[in-house]
């Protein structure tokens, strides 16, 4: 009893805590409206179960013999029915409360289901087999196989409670002579078989539709057999089925079960034969000779269904005659988009992030950075961007007062150009540091709502109180700062305290100095948990972003509305689709693990402030049927567009996770004719990413898109594009066969998406074009013996070279780009020492156009060197200087910078260590080919002499081949003159 109380206790306390929580960020109809419709869908399930089983128990009882048969049977349930007799009231009570609970629970769980059906819209769309609107699939179609599932459940339940009481009883022999069931309990037990045959003929009515979205062994929806076999059939059974139930109700005059028991065996047969067998043997014998040309009318279907319901139906599909020759001035006509060529790597970066820009080991950036693009001296630039989110794990003193009121927040958000960088090979910051400083100007930089925001934190002071939320920590000592947001939960009173006591069996909120009448509670902090709770019937994308907005830091998440029930169009894993190499290894981007579609679309675009926590959802396709039928549900959520303002309709971008499903599909869905599809000689497949193992090594993860500002053939500027590459299905054949981009920037005008967004290209390469693949171009990288003067190597002995002693080569993003008339290939090689303090540094370029290859320090250099002397555009990277360093800031503790070489020394040195380096690297591999293992030996002793003097020799602004192992370069100093450990 004191377990029941406690977990009662426990219940109400979390229950209540969850109203006080959707009252404060202003959602509580969400919460009201969904306990409403799985309250009601639980007291109607419960009250039709229960009841169904009672009224079969009552009856039962109440119609038994007065004088039950007297047969040795009878004798042993007399046994039973003396220990039964004292429990038949509880049990009249217990049996259908029991299962009328676990059915209410059952029934709660497809609240949605109802819903969508009480506020069911048209698609205006009909489906091809049946001519209904496809919205009858959607909101219809579930809910009634719900009701027939449940009443199903219902009425075997009720069988077999009649059956057994009228056994009990001895209303129901199994044995024995004379009549095996009395007149009551035959009229009873043959009322509830013919209401349960009878659903079956309903079941079986709604399989007929069932059909449209069913996989099957070529597509989605109808095959040629199902439209000419199985769907005859199934009306054939609905048919069989209301004779059988008529059979079971002759029984109450005939007296017999003979009839309905023959009825019910010649339905299974007729199920298995016509069901299965028929269908088997029409698809065998009819349909395999010649399937291409029967399927053809459905795989049509099938293609058109698809297409629409993926939202790709009017992709601009052309053929590109890609060139494989190099000239130059190849990329004139492209200069604009070469600018938009991002260096800077999300996935390598967030080391080097954490350490120039983590100024304390209490914070945290995410280990794939957000790209994004704004406006800077009047020039819209592409943004590699972070959050400086706190990480409680790198608090010096854990504890409970630490953990949840002193490390409540972040602060500021780290911002570099795309496709800049330092003379060290470091990003090219724009917003750096604490207070934050840069081109965005000023804006709230407390991050209390945040991707790493996993705990709860008690925010607020007394009256007259100190501070004591850790802000920063400058020259002049710690700063503290009170939560002002504006969110959160007012813990004004002892009660509510006591509520999140126990919510969180955390006795110190109670007892605590540090919380009082005067305290707020900020949970359920992370971006996705809050718009999973506040719109639990959008499936979110797996990264959400930071972006400044009005002065604001704003968390934005692309969120989608799915259904599986669309006919024709082809169910796809949502799991399956978004894993690519990012997912793979990150923690902070997830794939979508919400099982199959076969319809989306990105409805809503949803916002977090990072500092108030408040939640907005902005309808982003209100044509969209599904978000009209949820909107409708629940009214006044989902905000229109026309609220949205022009800063952060800047930052809003076609979304990843979208762009993924829709790219497998195309792999597939490109084809438009139903011969070609059927033999699927054109099926292309989404390239394995080489950066995430060695070219060629068998499962590797798809490589994921990339976010370039690029020109597509034919477009007359650039724009900010999700892009994709393709290959042909096949292990052996890795060239490219197609590249797509989808139109990304939504303009920035308030309340209106620009002309434009959304649109999808696709340039197909004819198979008389062989252009290399990513991995090609990767094995053909890794292996170049092309030269650099600048670096007086070959690239593969600056790999090679760079992945030894000490020293670690990071493959940057493969960028596909079609420039030039043909395929340009960049790839950015960073590199960092093995020590745990070291950070990747960029320090080549590597560019490829048809079977070229050319490397160097910057991009400019390296396109120049490609195209044979001149590339014919500007990449923006050339002539980069030192960061300049704020006057009066002081290094790192324990760090002191290296004294450079004077410019008249350093050239030379450097350049006679760097041939050295080649010298003994090219004897060591001659003596290696000779087996000449002493030789071998002595040259590597000889290499490593000449990697450490070239180390030694490496100049300031360096961009040497081989950076130190161990040394870590000395981060630039804050604002404020404080170190940045």
């Amino acid at each position: 009893m004191v377990l029941v109380l406690l977990g009662a206790l426990a219940a109400g306390a979390t229950f209540w805590t969850d109203v006080l929580w959707f009252s404060s960020v202003g959602y509580s109809q969400v919460l009201w409206t969904r306990i409403g419709a799985q309250a009601g869908l639980f007291f109607v399930a419960a009250l039709i179960v229960g009841g169904l089983v009672a009224l079969s128990l009552i009856v039962a009882y109440r119609s038994r013999p007065i004088y039950a048969p007297s047969d040795p049977q009878q004798e042993a349930l007399d046994r039973y029915r003396e220990i039964l007799d004292p429990l038949r009231r509880i049990g009249l009570i217990v049996a259908p409360l029991i299962f009328g609970a676990f059915a209410g629970l059952a029934a709660a769980s497809q609240w949605q289901t109802l819903l969508l059906w009480i506020n069911a819209q048209p698609f205006g769309t009909a489906d091809p087999t049946f001519g209904m609107d496809v919205g009858f699939f959607v909101f219809t179609l579930p809910w009634l196989q719900f009701l027939v599932s449940f009443g199903t459940m219902a009425l075997v339940l009720a069988l077999v409670t009649a059956a057994v009481t009228h056994y009990v009883y001895g209303g129901l022999q199994l044995a024995g002579g004379g009549p095996r069931t009395t007149t009551a309990a035959r009229v009873h037990l043959s009322i509830l078989a013919a209401l349960l045959v009878l659903l079956r003929a309903v079941s079986y009515w709604l399989e007929r539709y069932e059909l449209s979205t069913q996989t099957g062994n070529l597509i989605t929806g109808l095959q040629y057999t199902d439209n000419n076999a199985v769907l005859p059939t199934k009306a054939i059974l609905a048919i069989a089925a209301l004779i059988c139930a008529g059979l079971f109700v002759a029984t109450i005059w005939s007296r017999s079960w003979r009839l309905p028991m023959i009825g019910l065996g010649m339905l299974l047969v007729t199920s298995l034969v016509v069901g299965s067998l028929y269908p088997l043997a029409f698809q065998n014998l009819r349909v395999q000779p010649s399937e291409q040309y029967l399927e053809a009318e459905f795989i049509q279907k099938n293609i058109d269904a698809t297409r629409a319901a993926y939202g790709f139906d009017d992709i601009k599909k052309e053929e590109y005659n890609a060139t494989t020759e190099a000239s130059p001035g190849q990329l004139r006509e492209d200069a604009a988009t070469v600018p938009g060529i991002r260096l800077l790597d999300p996935t390598i970066v967030p080391r080097t992030f954490t350490q120039t820009q983590g100024l304390r080991r209490y914070y945290g950036f995410p280990d794939v950075l957000d790209v994004d693009r704004y406006s800077i001296e009047g020039q819209t630039r592409d943004t590699v961007i972070a959050a400086r989110e706190l990480d409680l794990n790198g608090v010096p003193q854990r504890n409970w007062v630490n953990d949840h009121t002193v490390y409540t927040h972040g602060y500021g958000v780290v911002a570099a150009y795309g496709n800049r960088q330092t003379s060290d090979g470091e990003p090219s910051y724009y917003v750096r540091d604490i207070p934050p400083r840069g081109e965005l100007g000023e804006f709230e930089p407390r991050i209390y709502f945040g991707e790493r925001s996993t705990q709860y934190s008690i925010v607020g002071k007394s009256d007259g109180g100190n501070d004591r939320e850790l802000d920063f920590q400058s020259a002049e000592g710690e700063q503290y700062n009170t939560y002002a947001g504006g969110g959160g939960v007012a813990m004004d009173n002892i009660v509510k305290r006591a509520a999140y006591a126990i919510k969180y069996r955390e006795y110190r909120i109670m007892l605590s100095e540090q919380v009082g009448d005067y305290s707020t509670m900020l949970d359920h902090r992370t971006p996705r948990e809050r718009v999973e709770r506040v719109a639990p019937w959008l499936t979110l994308d797996g990264n959400a972003y930071p972006a400044v907005v009005d002065g604001r830091v704003q968390w934005i998440i692309d969120a989608y509305t799915t259904s599986a029930n669309y006919p024709y169009s082809q169910k796809q894993s949502l799991e399956t689709a978004t894993t690519d190499a990012v997912t793979s290894r990150a923690q902070s981007v997830e794939a979508v693990r919400s099982g199959e579609v076969n319809y989306i679309r990105n409805s809503v675009k949803a916002t977090v402030d990072a500092s108030s926590g408040e939640v907005r959802l902005y309808s982003w396709d209100d044509q969209d049927p599904l978000l009209k039928a949820w909107s409708a549900a629940f009214s006044d959520t989902v905000r229109p567009m026309t609220e949205i303002s022009g800063d952060l309709m800047s930052h809003l971008r076609y979304p990843e996770d979208l762009f993924k499903v829709q790219r497998q599909l195309i792999t597939r869905y490109h084809i438009t004719d139903a011969g070609s599809f059927y033999t699927g000689g054109e099926y292309w497949k989404v390239p394995e990413d080489p950066t995430s193992g060695n070219p060629g090594q068998a499962g590797l993860p798809d490589q994921p898109p990339y976010y370039l500002s690029i020109a597509m053939p034919g477009q007359e500027s650039p724009s900010f594009s999700l892009t994709t590459s393709f290959s042909p299905v096949g292990a052996d054949r890795p060239y490219l066969t197609g590249f797509m981009a989808v139109d990304s920037d939504a303009g920035s005008e308030a309340g209106k998406r620009r002309e434009g967004y959304g649109a999808m290209r696709l340039l197909a390469l004819p198979s008389s074009t062989n252009v290399p693949g990513p991995t090609q171009v990767q094995n053909r990288i890794d292996s170049s013996n092309d030269n650099s003067e600048e670096f007086g190597l070959t690239l593969s002995q600056f790999l090679n070279l760079n992945s030894q002693g000490g020293s670690r080569v990071h493959k940057g993003n493969l960028l596909t780009l079609p420039v030039g008339g043909g395929l340009l290939y960049v790839q950015p090689e960073y590199v960092s020492g093995t020590a745990g303090s070291t950070y990747p540094r960029l320090q080549a370029v590597v560019v490829s156009f048809g079977n070229d290859i050319a490397w160097a320090s910057t991009l400019d250099a390296a396109l120049d060197e490609l195209f044979q002397g001149d590339s014919g555009a500007q990449a923006g990277d050339s002539g980069v200087s030192p960061t300049p360093e704020k006057p009066g800031a002081t290094p790192t503790p324990g760090q002191t910078p290296s004294p450079s070489p004077t410019q008249s020394e350093q050239p030379q040195e450097l350049q006679t260590a760097l041939a050295d380096v080649r010298r003994h690297y090219d004897a060591g591999q001659k003596a290696m080919q000779a087996g000449d293992w002493a030789a071998y030996g002595e040259a590597q002793k000889q290499l490593d002499a000449a990697i450490k003097r070239a180390i030694e020799l490496q100049p300031e602004r360096g961009r040497v081949s081989v950076p130190t192992s161990t040394a870590s370069p000395a981060p630039s100093p804050t604002a404020t003159g404080t170190p940045t450990g």
